[in-house]
């Protein structure tokens, strides 16, 4: 039975397919479309369905739209609209719903969002674009799809809870917003999820991230992460506003008030304007607050679980410095987090949680181990590419040690291996490789992408190492926490050490990606040091490359030395 997932709902549109609940391929959309979060310049189409996506996702599986048995959307309308509608049918005007919605969030709603969203299974069977109909063409002629409305805020709790390695476990979803809720709250056992609480809108704890980044004159519902780098450089002056405007209600509730900000904190800084120091004591007084609200709710739902592990999903959960508060500080002993927790994998807890209704399934039987669901490319498909583009090139007789060379020497390596990784951190399949010992290294790095200069960069470590130079590091392959650098160590990797004394790291075994494994032992031969600067392979403004020609591009345009293309290597010559 093959389940899609889609999701196409705010940002981050994409597919996933599911085969008797084991994944099969999951893919965000903007890796195709080379338009970063799906955020066009034009109204709605963020909306669009991710076609690019599920036509990969098809493909990978080796069949057309036809052989899907049920297609499961992360999102409900009927949850806004007050009562189920009939899919495919619905038009506007709505007639009035049944139960309203109170009026701050009709304002909230555009009808066309709506009318995207509830048209959805009319635009699957009769509207792709000419270009991707090989996949498509069987679905209005041997049958229609089951269509299958998945609460957003459920598909977020799946996508944490049914890949994660626990039998039973505490679930907890934060993001900006869903159809009602924007923090929910479950307890997971098998494939059964019970849904202990939420907090609905307009209260968000993601909501409140996203209003302050972009008062600090960065992107909301993109730009988050920066916020949370530049917190290391201040002080958090401005808690008491927002422990003012933040109020814990004691079962896992609470209210967020709405922010003066420009009373409470100046001006807004407009994109591109000097960083001054309020700024940076805002962004920590904001990542102060969010760390104490959550882990207060984390020990409100462990008594109320009385579960030992924690699973998180929400954009909310890709704060890895609010992840390490809660490993280090809350009452969970282990914390699972999915690596694309923010809406992209709705489309994953969409299709997971379709799959084991459809199919009576009471036992998980596939775990996420990593992240590498999205396109790969052979060998002779690379050639081909490079012979066409006249490219010049040669192949590596040992890629992990002639790489490994280039890096020691002090190269920057554009690394594109295997299959790309679902998500938005780099892993190792689609990154920007670079020694860790150079302490220039970070900058460099930051004008290679044109990236702000205050932004750290991550490390890679060979996972039985990790210990050694991380302080209390354990598996952690989807760079969703920070550890301390022990301070024994900091000299000898100053690259990806951030001004707080803590990296993001990535830990790798040789089973989840053996050439990238391979590279760092190598690197480990030549240097004394199994890390290595990680870095995703793209540049300001742009998707992480998905093809050979997006990998190329990115290369020529910008300062990296190499390019390790399967096992080809490219160079730029000397000046």
């Amino acid at each position: 039975m093959y389940t899609l997932g889609i999701n196409a709902v705010y940002h981050d549109s994409a597919a996933s397919l599911v085969a008797d609940g084991r994944v099969v391929a999951a893919a965000e959309e903007e890796r195709f479309t080379r338009i970063k979060h799906g955020k066009r310049p034009v109204p709605f189409s963020t909306w669009e369905l991710p076609f690019h996506a599920i036509d990969y996702c098809l493909r990978q599986a080796g069949i057309d739209q036809a052989e899907v048995d049920h297609v499961a959307y992360s999102f409900d309308p009927a949850l806004l609209l007050g009562r189920h509608r009939g899919a495919a049918t619905i038009t506007l005007p709505l007639e009035p719903s049944a139960h309203p919605l109170p009026e701050e969030w009709e304002a909230a709603w555009d009808p066309l969002f709506l009318a995207h969203i509830v048209n959805a299974p009319r635009h699957l069977a009769g509207g792709v674009p000419h270009h991707l109909r090989a996949r498509f063409h069987g679905a209005a002629r041997n049958g229609p799809f089951r269509w299958h409305w998945v609460e957003h805020h459920l598909a977020h709790a799946v996508s944490a809870f049914f890949p994660s390695p626990f039998p039973r476990a505490a679930v907890m979803t934060l993001d900006g917003r869903g159809e009602r809720a924007t923090t929910t709250y479950a307890v997971g056992e098998g494939t059964h999820l019970e849904r202990i609480g939420q907090v609905d809108f307009p209260h968000s704890l993601g909501l409140l991230y996203e209003k302050v980044t972009e008062h600090l004159g960065f992107l909301h519902s993109a730009d988050e992460y920066k916020v949370m780098a530049l917190a290391s450089f201040g002080e958090p002056r401005y808690l008491d506003r927002f422990h003012d405007a933040v109020r814990l209600q004691g079962d896992g509730g609470y209210t967020v008030e709405p922010l003066c900000l420009e009373e409470w904190f100046g001006p807004a800084r407009r994109r591109g304007e000097p960083l001054e120091q309020r700024h940076c004591d805002l962004a920590r007084s904001l990542q102060v607050v969010l760390e104490e609200t959550v882990l207060a709710l984390a020990r409100w739902l462990h008594e109320a679980t009385g579960a030992d592990d924690l699973c998180l999903a929400g954009g909310v959960a890709l704060n890895c410095v609010l992840n390490a508060r809660l490993r280090d500080d809350g009452p969970f002993r282990h914390i699972w987090v999915q690596p694309a927790a923010g809406d992209a994998g709705t489309a994953l807890g969409a299709a997971l949680w379709v799959d084991a209704r459809e199919r009576g399934a009471v036992e998980r039987s596939w775990r996420m181990e990593h992240a590498f669901l999205g396109p790969e490319f052979g060998d002779d498909e690379i050639a081909a590419f490079l012979d066409g583009a006249k490219l010049p090139y040669r192949r590596m007789d040992d890629v992990a040690g002639e790489v490994a060379d280039l890096l020691a020497d002090g190269k920057i390596v554009g690394w594109f291996q295997g299959r790309m990784e679902f998500g938005p951190r780099a892993l190792g399949a689609r990154s920007i490789l670079a020694s860790p010992l150079d302490p220039e290294m970070q900058t460099r790095l930051n004008a290679i992408k044109d990236r702000e200069d205050f932004r750290p960069v991550a490390p890679v470590v060979l996972a039985e190492e990790a210990a050694t130079w991380f302080r209390d590091a354990a598996e952690s392959p989807f760079m969703l926490f920070v550890h301390e650098v022990r301070p024994e160590q900091a000299n000898r990797i100053p690259a990806v050490r951030h001004v707080d004394g803590t990296a993001r790291i990535q830990t790798i075994v040789r089973a989840q990606h053996p050439r990238y494994y391979d590279l760092l032992r190598a690197f480990q031969a030549r240097t004394g040091v199994p890390v290595l600067v990680n870095t995703s392979f793209n540049t300001r403004g742009e998707p992480i490359v998905c093809t050979p020609r997006d990998a190329f591009e990115c290369f020529w345009a910008s300062p990296l030395d190499a390019l390790a293309i399967g096992p080809f290597l490219l160079e730029k010559p000397e000046r």
